[in-house]
């Protein structure tokens, strides 16, 4: 075939073929996540409530806020493990750390999220991420693991025992329902029927261990209940008296069956609702 003619059919595949991916970036946003194999997509705005919003969990939010600060300022910080009642407010607690880290050392952290059935692909987003500068928090929410489920070995290696080890500038939170990450009958089951029981059942649990922080949330009483009610009542201006707003959460807390952040927020939106006022 004649030179020329290979040369301009080249040249015409070049131009109708689509430009290469450009490469993973921390840069342009505050927030992305992870889409296998090699992507960091940029989340523009945050789902997310104000730090001081959040009641009932103050105790916890002052460790976990210090904790991310540290890192923030380049100082050695832990892993979290965020655990307990089911909206309690622990993954609305990261995102307002990573917010207020941000607030108070602006462009320092960029909030990672791993989705749970992308785990095992963590070792590549640290593979990449350790050819980056920003600081980063990489954010797995409802991360839990089931029966026959190999994951965990994965996210172990990673935190503290592989090789490689974690990257300096890379922290890991998590949120779960559980406290070791697996149900109870996994854990006796591996009891029950391994050859060394004690052994089976460690190799799980350990996995919480990699967590230097264990910051736990239990279910609130109405007290509780109510100072969340009252801190979103009191953030969108609602013109409706205290009596009237508790005596209508209780009445939506009794019809949702339990008391939590996600009921009192739920209940905070279905009254602007009612009252016209704009979220």
């Amino acid at each position: 075939m004649d030179p020329a003619l290979l040369a301009r059919i080249t040249a015409a595949l070049e131009r109708i073929a689509p430009p290469p991916p450009p490469p993973p970036s921390l840069e342009g946003a505050d927030a992305f996540v992870w889409h296998p194999p090699a992507r960091l997509a940029p989340v523009p705005v945050v789902s997310r409530v104000e730090i001081g919003l959040l009641q009932g969990v103050q105790r916890q939010r002052e460790i976990l806020l210090e904790n991310t600060l540290r890192f923030a300022r380049g100082l050695p910080a832990n892993n979290a493990m965020l655990w307990g009642a089911r909206g309690m407010g622990k993954s609305s607690l990261v995102k307002a750390a990573h917010a207020e880290a941000n607030a108070q050392f602006p462009g320092s952290l960029a909030l990672i999220e791993i989705h749970r059935e992308d785990i095992r692909t963590l070792p590549d987003l640290l593979n990449i991420l350790r050819g980056l500068s920003r600081r980063a928090l990489v954010f797995c929410d409802d991360l839990s693991f089931e029966r026959e489920d190999a994951d965990y070995k994965a996210l172990k290696s990673v935190l503290d025992g592989g090789i490689e080890g974690r990257p300096a500038h890379v922290l890991f939170y998590a949120t779960s329902n559980r406290r070791h990450l697996m149900p109870r009958d996994m854990i006796d089951n591996e009891r029950s029927t391994a050859i060394n029981p004690g052994e089976s059942v460690e190799e799980k649990v350990s996995l919480s261990d990699r967590f230097g922080l264990w910051l736990g949330f239990h279910n609130c009483d109405q007290d509780t209940f109510f100072a969340m009610v009252d801190g979103y009542a009191e953030a969108m201006k609602l013109p409706v008296t205290r009596e009237e707003l508790h005596r209508a959460a209780v009445e939506w807390s009794v019809t949702r069956g339990g008391r939590s952040g996600r009921v009192a927020w739920q209940f905070i939106q279905d009254m602007a609702g009612r009252l016209g006022v704009a979220a």
